[in-house]
């Protein structure tokens, strides 16, 4: 992960951001027990299959925090450390959706920031307290990261991977969507979601096979995978789009990202009629959906996603292979009360 923001680089508070990041760290750890219990007080205990018990959700919680602390600690979570495993292990005893995991994190990054304001070295009242925020906000980002790449490493019936692009799933989209316009709000950082759908992808599989299909969704998560950085969130959205929400990054760029996919796939993507042993071209029809967010807005996920989904549509009853931008957050963001 690119880690060349200024703010990063920064002293804090007259000392080094080394010093700072162990500072939290060590609160963190002194205040695991809080941060735990006041997060499983709030967490939504029933699963998929059963209601969760409080002990399994404390155990949980430990690895959260603790992976947080390190995560503030080091700079980055390593998905094949012991503690990412612990969590991969628990996660899996109860077969605990995706969609829960990631809303349990989001609740100890919620209390962990709640006890943090109220230190009297790095607290909400001190000099160095938006950097604090914004590390404790990276660290998690980094932990769900890590997560994610452990349970591919790891394949289970968690929905985390989708086997054919080899993609984050719809599922895991949807929670860190949740969580990412949640935080986007808080902090006023701006976020773009691209949605791509193959182009007549129904009429291929019914003229040349499904095999022909799943080739064409194989060979664009690859293209989808180099266009990509590594921690923006890729995903296998439905049966014949993928989406990409990129973090902190200008409109303006999104859309030429989307734009570059969108001539590659034109002009890489084909197969061969065998009948005819002529080349049929592959085309994809995107949209761009930037969100400017002021501090306090909240974003409606489902809303935001809809308006992609529309948009995408709006490109092909344009002739398709081609890219829609939406710009501005008018009709996704309100202010919060």
């Amino acid at each position: 992960m690119n880690r060349s923001d200024p703010a990063f680089e920064a002293d804090a508070g007259g000392g080094t951001q080394g010093d700072l990041r162990q500072q939290i760290s060590s609160i963190l750890r002194d205040r695991a027990s809080i941060v735990t219990w006041d997060a499983v007080g709030v967490f939504p205990f029933t699963s998929s299959a059963e209601r969760l018990d409080a002990e399994y959700c404390n155990r949980i919680g430990t690895v959260l925090i603790e992976l947080l602390a390190l995560g503030v600690r080091d700079g980055r979570v390593d998905a094949r450390g012991g503690s990412v495993a612990d969590l991969h292990r628990i996660v899996l005893e109860r077969s605990l959706s995706i969609e829960h995991l990631f809303t349990f994190a989001y609740l100890i990054e919620r209390t962990a920031l709640d006890e943090l304001a109220l230190s009297e070295l790095v607290g909400a009242t001190t000099e160095p307290w938006p950097l604090v925020a914004q590390l404790v906000r990276r660290a998690s980002f980094d932990l769900l990261g890590a997560y994610a790449t452990r349970a591919q490493l790891e394949p289970s019936e968690a929905s985390i991977v989708d086997r054919l692009t080899t993609l984050y799933t719809g599922p895991l989209f949807a929670a860190v969507l949740a969580k990412e316009v949640e935080l986007a709000g808080r902090f006023g950082q701006p976020l773009s979601l691209v949605l791509f759908d193959v182009d007549r992808l129904s009429a291929i599989n019914q003229e040349f096979g499904y095999g022909v299909g799943d080739k064409i969704l194989e060979r664009l998560g690859i293209l989808l995978r180099k266009y990509f950085r590594q921690y923006d969130w890729v995903a296998r959205y439905s049966e014949d789009s993928m989406a990409v929400l990129l973090l902190r990054t200008d409109a303006g760029h999104a859309t030429e990202l989307a734009e570059a996919l969108r001539a590659t796939v034109e002009e890489r993507l084909e197969f061969i009629d065998h009948r005819t042993d002529q080349p049929v071209r592959v085309t994809v029809s995107a949209a761009v959906v930037n969100v400017n967010v002021a501090v306090g807005d909240v974003v409606d996920p489902e809303r935001l996603m809809a308006d992609a989904e529309s948009a995408v549509e709006r490109a092909k009853r344009a002739g398709r292979n081609r890219v829609e931008r939406v710009d501005g957050y008018s009709g996704y963001a309100s202010r919060s009360s």
